[in-house]
């Protein structure tokens, strides 16, 4: 089952991606619930590329993923596969973890934080 997450396709794929690329830069997000169930196995699918190492899969994970900043390319791409699969060489799946918050003040929406374990 998709989480549509009340969007269109190309929105929803933008949100993801965003939010992808936001979570292995900073390596913890909070966001709702709905957002980080639904990106958690976005993210697992980027660790994975991460880890193949070869140059196919970098460039599919660049492909998804934002180039943060014009002067400095592929800051996301560069510490997901020189950093962060590496740290995760021994593990098979399950990088992420959720963590449930509560309701948000102003519209009682269920927050959650994501994280890499």
């Amino acid at each position: 089952m998709v989480r549509k997450l009340g969007r269109t396709t190309d929105q929803r794929k933008a949100l993801l991606r965003g939010l992808a690329t936001d979570l292995i830069i900073h390596e913890r997000l909070e966001t709702t619930e709905a957002k980080a169930k639904e990106l958690r196995s976005v993210v697992e699918k980027m660790i994975t590329l991460g880890k193949r190492g070869d140059i196919h899969a970098r460039r599919q994970a660049a492909a998804f993923l934002y180039n943060t900043e014009a002067n400095e390319d592929e800051v996301a791409v560069q510490k997901l596969f020189n950093d962060i699969a590496g740290r995760y060489e021994e593990r098979q799946g399950g990088y992420t973890r959720v963590l449930k918050l509560g309701p948000r003040r102003g519209d009682g929406a269920e927050m959650a934080i994501i994280e890499l374990v």
